[in-house]
């Protein structure tokens, strides 16, 4: 449905007669970001509320990969206005995705009364739909043995190039679920990382955990696991946690709260002491209960809204014409009517 179009980490989606599709539930083309198989499912009506477009990314493949895999990607979605760029409607989530939760996005990802009725949404029938993905770290995939096309030297330079300067992680993992390069992760993992009271951290997560440490040193002093690996693994966890809860109530949608329960029951299984994220996960879910309580009243007080207007307008063309027939009933007489 549409033309897809991508571009390195990018995905272009490009639906037509958006205006006047039927289906409930619509899919873009497979492609292929990170070394991972992707589609976008739209639902032009709304997933669960209506009038919104839900849109999300779906693992394509995820029936025919290994038991134990998982994705850890940033998704960076937007529908384009086609008009002026900058008015673009864009969103932004961190998720992991596995078996039980194989795809990710917003639920209300644009409302129907600014899809329609604001200029540049909807051009020629036409829905842009544009999908930027930051994969983080791939675990367990399906092996495809490519065959090679005749290239330049210089072109399998600048690919071996862009190939050593990826940020992506890739785990493969063996027929034991074990991860096959170790030694080499091992390596790579002690010269690319730090670390913060006796956890290896990235250089880009150093500085958010040392202000949890800072601000909670008791939170590890119960923490059971000894392997370097495993302590890293429970603090990514910890990390992702938290930049799940930073999100807005919009952009959070119920499976993330199942998720980020779930996180959390892992995180204080393995010794972390983390009360005050339990609150703070407390708080987001009442956050976005009354987001979700208010939406539905919005819905309501719209849909009331609209029929007053209507009321409104009714009675105002009534009154235009008991006016009408006022002033004629007003007008004298003149000599013409008699004579």
């Amino acid at each position: 449905m549409g033309r897809p179009r991508r571009n390195n980490n990018q995905f272009t989606w490009v639906i037509k007669n958006f205006s006047t599709l039927q289906s409930e539930i619509i899919y873009s083309d497979e492609f292929v970001i990170g070394d991972c198989n992707w589609r976008l499912m739209a639902y032009p009506n709304g997933d669960r509320i209506r009038n919104y477009l839900s849109l999300y990314l779906d693992v394509a493949d995820s029936k025919y990969l290994p038991c134990g895999w998982r994705r850890h990607i940033k998704l960076h979605m937007s529908v384009e206005n086609q008009v002026f760029e900058e008015l673009s409607h864009r969103k932004v989530k961190n998720k992991w995705l596995d078996r039980k939760t194989s795809a990710a996005g917003f639920l209300t990802m644009i409302p129907h009364s600014k899809l329609f009725d604001e200029q540049g949404f909807v051009v020629n029938g036409e829905v842009i739909v544009v999908v930027k993905i930051d994969v983080f770290e791939v675990i367990g995939k399906v092996n495809i043995i490519e065959v090679p096309d005749a290239r330049s030297s210089e072109e399998e330079s600048d690919t071996e190039s862009e190939e050593a300067s990826s940020p992506v992680k890739k785990t493969k993992l063996n027929d034991n679920g074990n991860n096959s390069n170790d030694l080499h992760n091992r390596t790579k993992q002690v010269k690319g990382s730090m670390d913060i009271n006796g956890f290896q951290v990235l250089p880009s997560q150093a500085e958010t955990v040392k202000r949890i440490f800072e601000k909670h040193p008791d939170m590890a002093l119960e923490f059971r696991a000894k392997n370097h690996h495993l302590r890293t693994a429970c603090m990514n966890v910890l990390l992702s946690l938290i930049e799940t809860l930073c999100q807005s109530p919009q952009e959070l949608s119920e499976e993330d709260l199942v998720e980020a329960d779930n996180a959390l029951a892992y995180v204080k299984d393995a010794g972390f002491k983390v009360d005050w994220l339990e609150k703070k996960l407390e708080e987001v879910k009442e956050k976005k209960e009354e987001e979700q309580n208010g939406e539905i009243q919005i819905q309501e007080l719209e849909l009331e809204l609209r029929d007053f207007k209507q009321k409104c307008s009714d009675t105002e063309s009534q009154l235009e014409k008991k006016k009408a027939k006022v002033l004629a009933a007003r007008a004298s007489l003149t000599l013409d009517d008699f004579v």
